[in-house]
């Protein structure tokens, strides 16, 4: 059997599990993007604890995947949620924290100082600075850090099918145990298109969120 053969014969299957593949994915960036862009924002007002913090993000991406999600099933077998899709998530939502927490902090560090005077001089409150100067002028980069979790992420999320999780990985695992490289390529490629049209779709929209002075310059 080609690769043309297998898709057609098993496009229900592919669907099905690109679906599975996408929601995984999408709730585990989704957390990081509400955990993370508030630190990323909350750590602009000390100098230390952004070092810290980066530092254990940095620390916590360094970790192997298939380790990460190792370490999940001890954990999370104390409440019965060793295998499966909370382990993934959470896997995944702790690789994803530390591009959108870093972004964030780097823009908002980087707004243009002269921007945040003007603000206070037409009485602008320090939140009313935030919301309607800071983070504006921020969401660019902010999704720049988005767009890089998600994509890393579609790749890493296909491990997960080794803890149950579903999603693409699980073709490429039954093609590994079967020796079958039809199904091994198969699943690749899928995981591969996936993260280049969600690459190009996300893209489309930092170049949308992006002010049109700041896409020029």
């Amino acid at each position: 059997m080609n690769l043309i053969d297998y898709f057609l014969q098993n496009q229900d299957l592919v669907l099905m599990r690109t679906f599975e593949h996408i929601a995984l994915v999408a709730c585990a960036v989704g957390l990081a993007i509400l955990v993370g862009v508030p630190t990323g924002v909350a750590i602009t007002q000390n100098k230390l604890i952004a070092d810290m913090v980066l530092y254990l993000g940095s620390v916590v991406i360094t970790i192997p995947s298939i380790a990460l999600f190792g370490l999940m099933i001890p954990i999370l077998s104390q409440i019965g949620q060793g295998i499966g899709y909370v382990p993934a998530v959470i896997a995944v939502f702790l690789y994803a924290l530390l591009p959108i927490v870093r972004n964030t902090y780097t823009a908002i560090t980087d707004v243009d100082p002269a921007l945040r005077e003007a603000a206070r001089g037409v009485g602008m409150s320090a939140l009313q600075r935030l919301y309607k100067v800071e983070i504006p002028l921020s969401l660019p980069v902010i999704m720049a850090g988005v767009r890089s979790a998600v994509v890393i992420n579609i790749g890493v999320m296909a491990i997960a099918a080794y803890i149950g999780a579903g999603g693409l990985g699980s073709i490429i695992s039954r093609g590994i145990s079967q020796s079958d490289p039809v199904q091994i390529f198969a699943g690749a490629i899928t995981v591969s298109v996936l993260a280049i049209i969600t690459d190009g779709a996300l893209f489309l929209l930092q170049k949308k969120v992006t002010p049109p002075g700041q896409a020029s310059h």
